[in-house]
Formats: C-alpha cells, structure tokens, sequence
C-alpha cells in the first residue's frame, strides 16, 4: 500500500512539473483533472502501421499537410516498456438548410398525402474512442481502441417500428422533446486489438477497418477537407440531416460503416521503397456473437444465425477476402500515392424456396432476398497527387457490387463509379471539392429494365479557430434516377411490371451545413 501511494503521488508531481513546465497549471489530481497540450483529437485508427507512429507518412514535410489526414506523432507513442492511455472525444452541433423533393410527400401513385417538412433543423452528436497503446522491453507493440457513438431514435415515424417502441412513438405521433431524447443510446462502431513490429508489420483483429480504410483514411476520396464530416460519405452533414432517400449512395465504401463495422483480420505490411501489401479476411457480415444475440440465437442452423451459408437470404455473403498494393513517396516537394485493391466474397445458397426472376418479383411484389446474385467481386483504384499545399485525388471501383458492399443481382449492370476532389491546404484553413459519379444496377426488381444513376457534389472548408475547435461552411447537391422507382418511398414505382418502367420519382436536393467541430 505504501509502495502504491509513492507510486501515486509521484506520478502526480510528474504531471504537474511537466505542465508547469510547458507553461499550463498544475492538473487537480482529485478531479480526475489533466492538463497538455492539444493533440491530434480522435484517434479511431491508432499505430496504423508497423513502425509503431500514428499515421502512416510519406516521409516528406515539404508535400502539405494533406500528405497525411493528421500529422504523425501527434498522438503520443510509448516508449518500450510503457503503455499510452487514451480517451480522445469528438462533439459536432450542424446547423442546415436543406431543400429536397421530398421536402412534401407523395404515395407511390404520386398523391400528395398531407406531409410537409421544416427545410432548418439543428442536429448534434457524440463519440468517444478510447484506447492504449503499447511496447513491450523488447520492442514487440500493441494496443487496443473502441469507437462508441450516439444513437437517434426514430420516435416520430410509425412505419417500420423501430426497437420495439409502443404508444406514441409507434404511432408516429410527436413525443415531447424528453422523449425523443431518452431514444438516444450509445453504442459500439469500432472493437479491435493490433500487434505489430517492424521486420513482420501490423495485424488488426475484431471489429476493425479493411484494407480500404487503412490504405486510404480519407485522401483518395477527397474527404480530408471538412474536419470528418466525410463529405458525400455522410458521417454527418447533409447526408444524414437530409431526408434519407436523398444522399447518393457512397458506393466507394472508403471510410464507410460497412467497411469496418464487421469483424475480421488485416494484415498490413511494412513499406519496402515506398510499396506496402495488405489483405484481411472476415467470415461473415456481422459479429461471431451474434450467433447467441438478436433475442432469437442460433439454437440450430436457421435465419437467425449470422454464420448461415444456405437458406433464406441469397443477398447474405461470407468468407469476405480483400488484398492490396499501395505505393507512397515523394519526390522533392511532390507528394504521389496510388493504390490497388480487390475484393471477392461468397454468397448463400437459397435452399428453403425457389429462386425468384426480376421479372416475377416485379410482377408478384416479392422482395429481393429470392433473386439471383453473383458473387461478390470488385477491384478499386485510387491516386492522389499533393503540391505546394493543394492535393488533386481519384477513386474507382467497378466490378460485380450493387450499392454500398452488395452483392449485383445476375445480370445486373456493374458498377461503375468515379469520385474526385481538390482540396487545398494552408495553416489553419482547409478548403476543398468533391464531385462524384456513380452508375450501378440499384434495385435488384428491376434488373434487365433500367438501372441507377448518381451524382453528387461537396463545396466547403474548415478553419481552425483554436487547439480542437473547427468551423465548417459546406454546400451539397445530390441527384439520384432509375427508371421505374421512386426514391421518396423506397420503392418500385407504382404500376411497374415485368415489361413497364411504370411511375419514376428522381430524388434531388441540396444544402448548406454550417458546423461548430470540437475535438480531444
């Protein structure tokens, strides 16, 4: 016990003589108090890489701060023998307004039904990303890092009913401002560990980022410029305040929930003049501890096994395997990265029921969980050059993917979608574009009729104010069509047959979010 005290109050004195030091007051060891030096802020993707720093550099400070999406050692990194704690955090308020063709409802039959929406609104939100990281004596690192969100109930809609609710909520009637706030819950995005050292490189395991997170945190796609609002990503901003038929689907999965949200293994290896290989594997769409969740479990093989490899769902993949090349280095005071990535996955077999056509479906009303679908293949290509503060960047991907990480039904279109951006960096100020082009089949029903087509634009910038605050000025526009559906109601458009585009109703909106950004 004495040993313990010792330890203590040395370990508070320290703290106080190194911010003394630094020119900051002493902590309040009672309060739970620290006083430092602003940091990188949220740190979700910590010692990604195998050299055991932060961020994965190029080496060359003359390519602009944009050469990575935070500086490298700006989060601490322990020396051997010592582990870093973290609890990095992240609070964001937007103000919008947003105009839509969905601003007043329509049936399928395009009848007005009576709705009408307040184009202002005011969203805010929460995440924390704790985390430590480690080395052991003999150089060996580790660590392990979490994402926990805010959740939004859906108290006001009354069909489908979310998470059980009842009474009012259910009905869609409004509830107090008290009771849409006791809907909001938290929960876990990110659950992983690493290990890693220097000659075998870095191997994440759990609910963790892919290949595609890793390789590129948010510069190929060009969404480095609005202090991770994500842009037409939609982590926030528009493409979440704006009515949800409206954003264009973000088909590049970069950055993207799905992309990271199951778990799995990733392996990334060190970087050889300029070149580094990672791959990942997961085995199913979810989390293993599913299997015994959802309030059902998997007593037997059946539908509520996430593990289920025939059955009743041919949308279900598994054995999700993923590998790339990436090539980083700069040249003077040019900065020039590339990437290559190809991604496969298998699909379940229907076995309960006989596989439905697009036809029928369309013809019968039946849902897209009895179709064809081939199997999950697709290959993505980025580049990204930086100079004198300003970074022109590309993504693609095209192959057999419906969407967001979905599986093409058989004789679907293929994907084929380009998104590029420039961004411009200098001090305190980011300012940046992002335009995007996305041609996929959309709706399975109406495979072999028509297909989807999405275009969407992001203008704005950042500017920091202070250590951890940012402001945010962003307009967006977004357009979305497929022959035969219409997008305010999710849906087939009415009176749509096998032979018949029947009732289209294009989505298309735009806006203006201006944000207040702290991060820790």
């Amino acid at each position: 016990m004495r040993k313990l005290l010792l330890a203590s109050v040395a370990a508070v004195t320290a703290g106080a003589a190194q911010a003394q030091a630094d020119g900051l007051p002493a902590p309040n060891p009672s309060q739970g108090q620290w006083v430092a030096k602003y940091g990188a802020g949220p740190a979700a993707n910590n010692n990604n890489n195998a050299w055991g720093i932060a961020n994965t550099p190029t080496g060359g400070a003359a390519a602009g701060q944009l050469s990575t999406i935070y500086a490298p050692n700006v989060n601490a990194v322990p020396t051997p023998g010592t582990i870093v704690i973290r609890l990095n955090g992240r609070v964001e308020v937007d103000f919008a307004a947003i105009f839509t063709n969905a601003d007043v409802s329509n049936g399928n039959n395009g009848a007005p039904t009576g709705y009408k929406l307040n184009p202002v609104g005011v969203g805010s939100y929460l995440r924390l990303y704790p985390g430590f990281d480690g080395v052991s004596s003999n150089g060996l690192r580790y660590g392990a890092s979490a994402e926990i969100r805010q959740n939004f109930g859906v108290a006001d809609r009354s069909s489908p009913v979310p998470n059980g609710l009842t009474g009012a909520a259910a009905a869609g009637v409004a509830n107090s401002p008290g009771g849409n706030n006791t809907q909001q819950t938290l929960y876990v995005r990110r659950a992983f560990t690493y290990i890693a050292s220097d000659p075998v490189g870095l191997f994440r395991l759990g609910q963790t980022d892919g290949v595609l997170n890793l390789f590129d945190p948010c510069i190929f796609t060009s969404q480095c410029f609005d202090a991770g609002i994500g842009a037409l990503q939609g982590s926030s901003g528009f493409s979440t305040l704006a009515p949800s038929g409206i954003p264009i689907t973000w088909v590049w999965i970069n950055q993207a929930g799905a992309e990271y949200t199951n778990a799995k293994v990733v392996y990334l290896s060190p970087q050889v003049y300029g070149f580094d290989f990672a791959a990942q594997y997961a085995p199913n769409m979810g989390n293993a501890y599913q299997m015994t969740g959802a309030g059902v479990g998997c007593n037997q093989a059946g539908p509520s096994c996430i593990a289920v490899t025939s059955g009743n769902d041919a949308t279900r993949w598994y054995n999700q395997v993923g590998f790339g090349l990436r090539f980083q280095q700069t040249f003077g005071a040019v900065d020039v990265k590339a990437y290559g990535f190809y991604e496969t996955a298998g699909k379940e077999e229907l076995t309960t029921s006989a596989y439905t056509t697009p036809a029928g479906a369309r013809a019968t009303g039946a849902g897209v969980q009895t179709l064809r679908y081939d199997n999950l293949n697709f290959y993505k290509f980025g580049a990204a050059v930086t100079a004198m503060n300003v970074t022109l960047a590309a993504d693609y991907i095209g192959g057999a993917v419906n969407g967001q990480l979905a599986m093409r039904p058989t004789g679907g279109a293929p994907m084929n979608a380009l998104v590029t951006g420039l961004t411009y960096a200098n001090g305190p100020l980011v300012a940046g574009v992002q335009v995007a082009w996305a041609n996929s089949q959309g709706a399975a029903q109406l495979t072999g009729l028509t297909q989807r087509h999405e275009f969407g634009v992001v203008v704005g910038g950042t500017y920091r104010v202070a250590p951890g605050l940012q402001l945010l000025a962003e307009y967006t526009y977004a357009q979305r069509h497929q022959g035969g559906f219409n997008f305010a109601t999710n849906s087939l458009g009415a009176g749509t047959t096998a032979t018949t585009a029947g009732l289209t109703r294009d989505a298309q909106g735009q806006g203006l979010v201006l944000s207040t950004i702290l991060t820790w």
